[in-house]
């Protein structure tokens, strides 16, 4: 009997190699911040950048892309996935008003693929250096036995930055403040699971086509995760004061996550009017037999970050975001008057916070 590493099935050399492939594409995310290089131990980034601060206070995140990255394995597509960790993570962060600074990422796999492995990184990599973050370490776990050889999964965690007297939330939000909507590029990487039951029942694999998704399954669904943080960071100083809070559509959808950032004794009421849900929410709706407003507590349904603004920076915000590519829109106000609260969702995820109802009918 053989008793070595090998034998048990990992292989060191592959992961050797699937560092020396991603090499250049994490060197590239550095700035003069970051110290060491790629392999070390740990990452280093230089804090001395922040003594210009007054009060610097840091924000950390981390999340993984949940079951999408079944999909990616099936396609054989696995840079997408590495934007999508990223958007999922840094657009976390920037809903407090911080500067992304740093990240680290973490891949398990059954079988250390170095070409699928460079391809995940190079995809975090690239959206890395789309929001400003530097990508400072990451592992790769390959774990025989417990994962198929094919199979993967990734999770990341960030660190940025905010000035204490600019952190964005609750506390900001006033009666009459306007909820903008931000376009999302898809189904982002939330409720895939739901995704993967409706063509599961419907016996729909991810290479079959389907006109109305414009080609491939799989690779509609692969669409990234829209990117915020750079866009939004570039509003926020070319408007100060004018956002007052922010908020990242994901699990739970568009109401409860609105809510989590408003004010206990506050509500808004959103317009599906104001926008019409793209085509890939609208077929997998009419393949599983449910209206759209049935999957609002699973999809974002077109929508990946709201900002609640003040009333008379609506237009400057909406046009800011949109120069920089960011479709936006009103979507809704912010009322503190007494209001019957019935059906509007109060509160999520622990936040005592407001209460928020989507009314009306989606645009066709």
């Amino acid at each position: 009997m053989t008793n070595s590493y090998a034998a048990a099935g990992v292989d060191t050399a592959a992961g050797d190699r699937a560092v020396e492939l991603m090499k250049a594409s994490v060197a590239a995310t550095h700035g003069r911040e970051v110290l060491g290089g790629v392999g070390g131990f740990a990452g280093l980034w230089d804090a001395s950048a922040l003594r210009d601060y007054r009060r610097p206070l840091l924000a950390t995140s981390t999340d993984g892309v949940g079951t999408k990255v079944a999909i990616a394995q099936a396609l054989d597509i696995h840079d997408t996935i590495g934007h999508d960790l990223v958007a999922m993570v840094v657009d976390d962060i920037v809903v407090v008003g911080a500067k992304p600074l740093f990240m680290t990422d973490y891949i398990a796999c059954g079988t250390v693929h170095p070409e699928r492995i460079a391809a995940i990184v190079r995809g975090i990599a690239e959206a890395c250096a789309a929001t400003g973050t530097a990508l400072v370490g990451g592992e790769t776990a390959e774990h025989p036995g417990l994962l198929g050889p094919d199979d993967y999964d990734v999770a990341g965690a960030a660190v940025g930055v905010v000035e204490a007297d600019d952190v964005l939330g609750p506390e900001r939000v006033q009666h009459g403040d306007v909820v903008i909507a931000m376009a999302s590029s898809g189904l982002h990487s939330n409720g895939f699971s739901l995704v993967r039951h409706i063509l599961a029942t419907k016996k729909i694999g991810y290479h079959d086509e389907l006109p109305e998704l414009g080609g491939v399954v799989g690779r509609a669904l692969l669409e990234p995760t829209a990117l915020y943080t750079a866009p939004l960071l570039d509003v926020l100083a070319e408007l100060p004061g004018a956002v007052h809070a922010l908020s990242h559509v994901t699990g739970g959808g568009i109401a409860a996550n609105l809510a989590r950032v408003l004010p206990v004794g506050s509500w808004a009421e959103l317009d599906r009017g104001s926008w019409s849900p793209p085509t890939v929410f609208r077929v997998l709706c009419e393949l599983a037999g449910d209206s759209l407003e049935s999957t609002e507590g699973t999809w974002n349904l077109g929508v990946g970050m709201l900002a609640v603004v003040a009333h008379d920076s609506a237009s400057s915000v909406i046009r800011a975001l949109e120069s920089r590519g960011v479709p936006a829109w009103v979507a809704g106000r912010v009322s503190t008057t007494a209001h019957d609260l019935t059906g509007f969702e109060q509160g999520a995820k622990g936040v005592d916070g407001g209460a928020v109802k989507l009314v009306g009918a989606y645009a066709t």
